[in-house]
């Protein structure tokens, strides 16, 4: 029972998370290009989006849960220990690249004078962390579908 309960809440919150991910990919193309104003706008986008920390830091946990619950299956710990390891680079992405930024033009709503470094920072910072949320759901899967079949 504990296994499946760790299974369900990882594979929500890393689908969860994951979607938040790929909204900030979908929309780059289209705003990395656009002028100071224009970009400061549409930013105010993200009010509310710390929120999210939630899902993540229920993926982290959800996650390790499911690694110390199949540590003794083989393949699918260590996909699952993989999965986690996703997960967590992902905070690394976010407190390295993507948090000093948010600090740096106050959420976007001061636009210090190297405002572009720190556009292409945050939008390629969060690109980085979609590709490691895809992989967590990727290795996730995987480890579920090992388990399960095993």
């Amino acid at each position: 029972m504990a296994l499946n309960v760790a299974r369900f809440v990882s594979l929500l919150c890393v689908t969860l998370a994951m979607a938040a991910s790929a909204a900030h990919v979908l929309e780059l193309p289209n705003k990395i290009h656009l002028a100071q104003s224009d970009y400061f706008v549409v930013q105010q986008i993200y009010r509310g989006w710390a929120l999210l920390g939630i899902v993540v830091v229920g993926a982290l946990i959800a996650t390790l849960a499911l690694v110390l619950l199949q540590r003794a299956r083989g393949e699918p710990f260590g996909t699952a220990l993989a999965a986690w390891v996703c997960i967590a680079a992902t905070q690394a992405v976010f407190w390295i690249w993507t948090f000093p930024v948010n600090r740096a033009t106050r959420n976007w709503s001061v636009a210090p004078a190297d405002w572009e470094a720190l556009r292409m920072q945050w939008e390629f910072s969060h690109a980085a962390a979609a590709l490691l949320n895809l992989g967590a759901l990727v290795l996730l899967i995987v480890s579920v579908l090992r388990s399960r079949a095993g």
